[in-house]
């Protein structure tokens, strides 16, 4: 994004309540009221004018390269770490128990930061913690192809989940205030989530390239080197923010209300991140305490956002915004979906890998589909979604991805890799593209346009927290039904497999049902505003 005065930066809300000119995009969806302090309340549906962005079509191009740019190279790690831990966990003396870590670290720091970060660049403006996330990302990526332990492998990777979650909020924020509605803004968002699923699967098949030739460090230090060239684009192409007064960061931050959350995510996340590893982990009264702690601050989390609503106070999370059900519901439905694509990859990499005993270069060939139906996806809902029936879209291709867990459930491990399971690896991808592209759409319309940022960071929690809670529940499942068997028996871990293919699919399942009843009246969205 070029730092020219051009860029449109909306200020916050006036004290006096001003008509909305722009019509909502949802038939539901009211945007919540978010006030300072001692303003005068307003009706939900009034909102200041929606100002129109004046980037110029080029530049809204290379803003949106450049935001999914730096979206690649962070995924792009999490590949090459994926199919390189094994090697790499020998190399830097890496303990079993603590095998699971660089992988869980990045979400469970990334996930407890997000709500903080979006108030951030809510306030900061998104390009200075766009700039600042973008920064690190780059720094932690190569920092990750030094590492001299495994320690410092955790400690890096834990610092670029709180990158990420710097980036992650004020790119949604840039996206969704700069480029103007309709197509360029559906494709903004979709090549943003594109870029992940891209970015994963060329991580999966480098990966095993360099670690059968060169190494596994040399993918790191690409990744890192690309991400650095990417910071200096957004140093030249990001709009500038405006001018801000150090008072808005003691007024216009819910910091009380994002400790709170942040804390419970952390706590949460990292509970489930060790029952991951051993489910044998919850006797540890260290975890006891902590899953206590973390439901306790659940509970008093919606009384706090209550008590701040009452005082027209900027609540982090207005309990208001769960009455709509068409956010609720996309955000139940993104927690659900991330949590599918995630355990299908993990649990098709060891079907492959464990039962039908393919290295990992193999296993990580046969998951690349899920890649190129993903790109395809992501590409056609942001070109279409302004024309398409949202709802149909929506359940029928959460239909056809509840069928990837049934196939892999049935699957016989001698038949061929075309029987099923390359159907399986294209049906994966087609819920989660959809509904990340459509329910960005949604959450960034019900948020007034002066939190874009933290509509992006709600969103993308509930996203994060699928993962942790998917990863856990079906290992703790997996583990369970193998010990009934002999643990060391290819059978007993098959038949630990299909009981998890078994649970992704009740669970894309519900994701249906919960379309079915929240998402009814559902309007036409990413639609031009005038």
């Amino acid at each position: 994004m070029l730092a020219s005065e051009t860029a449109v930066h909306p200020n916050p809300p006036p004290t006096d309540p001003v008509p909305s000119i722009a019509q909502p995009l949802l038939m539901d969806v009211q945007p919540s009221d978010r006030r300072a302090a001692g303003t005068t309340p307003q009706s939900p549906i009034q909102e200041p004018p929606i100002p129109t962005p004046n980037l110029s079509r080029t530049r809204s191009w290379i803003v949106i390269v450049q935001l999914s740019g730096i979206n690649f190279i962070s995924s792009l790690s999490g590949g090459l770490l994926t199919i390189g831990l094994p090697i790499m966990a020998s190399n830097l003396g890496l303990s079993d128990n603590l095998r699971v870590w660089p992988s869980a670290v990045s979400s469970l720091t990334g996930g407890s930061c997000l709500l903080v970060a979006g108030s951030l660049a809510d306030v900061l403006g998104p390009r200075r913690v766009n700039l600042l996330g973008c920064l690190f990302i780059a720094v932690f990526v190569l920092a990750c192809g030094l590492a001299r332990s495994g320690i410092e492998l955790i400690m890096f990777r834990a610092l670029q989940g709180i990158a990420t979650a710097l980036f992650v909020p004020s790119a949604v924020s840039m996206v969704s205030t700069n480029i103007e509605h309709g197509r360029p803004r559906n494709l903004g968002f979709a090549f943003i989530f594109l870029a992940y699923p891209l970015g994963y699967g060329l991580g999966l098949a480098l990966g095993g390239v360099f670690v059968n030739t060169v190494g596994w460090r040399p993918g790191f230090f690409a990744g890192g080197t690309t991400g650095f060239l990417f910071f200096l684009v957004g140093i030249w192409t990001l709009p500038k923010d405006p001018n801000i007064s150090k008072k808005r960061l003691s007024t216009e931050i819910d910091w009380v209300g994002a400790l709170m959350a942040g804390i419970c995510i952390a706590t949460f996340s990292y509970v489930l991140a060790d029952l991951s590893a051993d489910t044998a982990n919850i006797k540890k009264a260290v975890n006891i305490v902590l899953l206590i702690f973390s439901v306790v601050l659940a509970l008093a989390f919606p009384a706090w956002m209550r008590f701040r609503e009452r005082q027209q106070k900027p609540a982090l999370m207005p309990n208001s915004l769960w009455k709509n059900k068409s956010f609720t519901s996309v955000c139940l439905m993104a927690l659900i979906s991330n949590a599918v694509v995630t355990c299908m990859g993990l649990f098709c990499s060891l079907f492959f890998q464990n039962i039908q005993l393919l290295s990992a270069i193999e296993a990580s060939v046969r998951i690349l589909p899920q890649v190129a139906i993903g790109t395809t996806l992501c590409i056609l809902s942001g070109m279409l979604i302004n024309k398409l029936p949202v709802l149909a879209a929506v359940l029928t291709l959460t239909v056809l991805c509840a069928i990837a867990p049934l196939l892999m459930a049935v699957t016989d491990p001698t038949w061929p890799y075309w029987y099923s399971a390359l159907w399986a690896q294209l049906l994966t991808p087609l819920s989660i593209d959809i509904t990340l592209t459509i329910g960005t759409l949604i959450v960034t319309d019900v948020f007034p346009i002066h939190t874009q940022a933290s509509a992006g960071a709600v969103f993308n929690t509930f996203s994060q927290l699928g993962a942790s809670v998917g990863l856990c529940v079906l290992s703790v499942i997996s583990t369970n039904v193998t010990n009934k068997s002999d643990t060391k028996s290819p059978q007993a871990l098959l038949a630990g497999y299909r009981a998890s293919f078994w649970t992704l699919f009740a669970w894309t399942l519900t994701a249906f049902l919960i379309g079915t009843v929240g998402l009814r009246n559902l309007g036409k969205i990413g639609r031009k505003k005038d």
